[in-house]
């Protein structure tokens, strides 16, 4: 094998942590941190970042593979000055489970009337609440990218009739499945909307009121439910606002937001059929982070192909 190349490790996470695994990781390679300014990056062959510096690529211009430091990409593509290199996504076990314990969560925290019986405690109100049962509601998660598939297969487990879309069909054991053109035909059977699609420029702003009001009305909540841990670009808050407040949507859950942290006066800090997450419900762990690189860093200095490349042409 040839000799390890150095990495810049760019990423907006919590320091402390950060520190801690980069204390078990990279062994035998020099890391280079693009915190310090006048640090010389010009010597770096692989980058791990993370909303990183805008000045990141004209300070490491030697740059061979970018690292995603979660499991989108869109912070990346978007950035000024990108090389025209291999960009790998982060794809782990912890990162899935994670999200598809969020939705798994979230989509039960519906079906058993959490946001109303939370209202009635502090209201101090003793009142059952109709309950219907998980395979009474049909839950469509759009997006069956890894994250999507194993949170459709969870929700499965749990009871829930389950279907799935996105743009190109995929096959999933024991889950009807909708590609693009097939988009209203699988809102129309939707009670719970999960959303974890990538940002592209085709799902930019894809849930809005006209997508909420091809929703089913006539499911066993009443009314539909909206649950989104993709990007936050993907919604229009506004029209999330107003569907709720017209009665088209009962409930959402969000973890993802048009603009983060979302701000101190936005109404769906106040809404009671409304939980928010700060972007936390597959927050990645840095050290599995570093070990999946670290392993594609192997890969690609022994002449293997990398994993989980990103195509630029689907932004995903």
């Amino acid at each position: 094998m040839s000799a390890q190349k150095p990495v810049v490790i760019d990423l907006k996470f919590e320091r402390r942590e950060v520190d801690a695994a980069l204390a078990n990781a990279f062994s035998g390679r020099q890391v280079l941190r693009a915190s310090d300014p006048d640090l010389d990056l010009s010597e770096a062959r692989y980058a791990v970042i993370w909303k990183p510096e805008p000045n990141l690529f004209r300070r490491a211009p030697n740059l061979q593979v970018l690292f995603s430091g979660g499991a989108g990409v869109d912070h990346i593509l978007t950035l000024p000055d990108l090389p025209d290199i291999p960009i790998v996504r982060f794809v782990d076990e912890s990162l899935t489970t994670r999200m598809s314990e969020w939705v798994v969560l979230q989509a039960l925290s519906h079906l058993r009337q959490v946001p109303a019986y939370l209202k009635q405690q502090r209201e101090r109100q003793w009142r059952e609440l109709p309950q219907p049962e998980a395979r009474d509601l049909t839950v469509g998660v759009m997006g069956l990218g890894v994250l999507g598939q194993d949170s459709a297969r969870k929700l499965k487990i749990m009871g829930f009739n389950v279907i799935g879309w996105s743009r190109s069909r995929k096959t999933i054991d024991g889950i009807e499945t909708f590609d693009g053109a097939e988009l209203e035909t699988f809102l129309s059977k939707t009670d719970i909307l999960v959303g974890l699609l990538p940002l592209t420029p085709d799902t930019r702003g894809i849930f809005d009121a006209a997508l909420f009001s091809k929703l089913r009305k006539s499911g066993a909540l009443g009314k539909p439910v909206f649950i989104n841990a993709g990007r936050g670009g993907s919604q229009v808050e506004a029209d999330v606002i107003s569907a709720l407040e017209g009665g088209v949507l009962g409930g959402v859950s969000l973890d993802v937001f048009e603009k983060e942290p979302l701000p101190a006066d936005s109404p769906l800090w106040r809404m009671e059929n409304v939980m928010v997450t700060p972007h936390a419900a597959s927050a990645s762990d840095v050290r599995a982070l570093f070990r999946n690189a670290e392993a594609q860093m192997e890969r690609f200095e022994a002449g293997q192909p990398l994993q989980h490349l990103v195509d630029r042409r689907t932004g995903y």
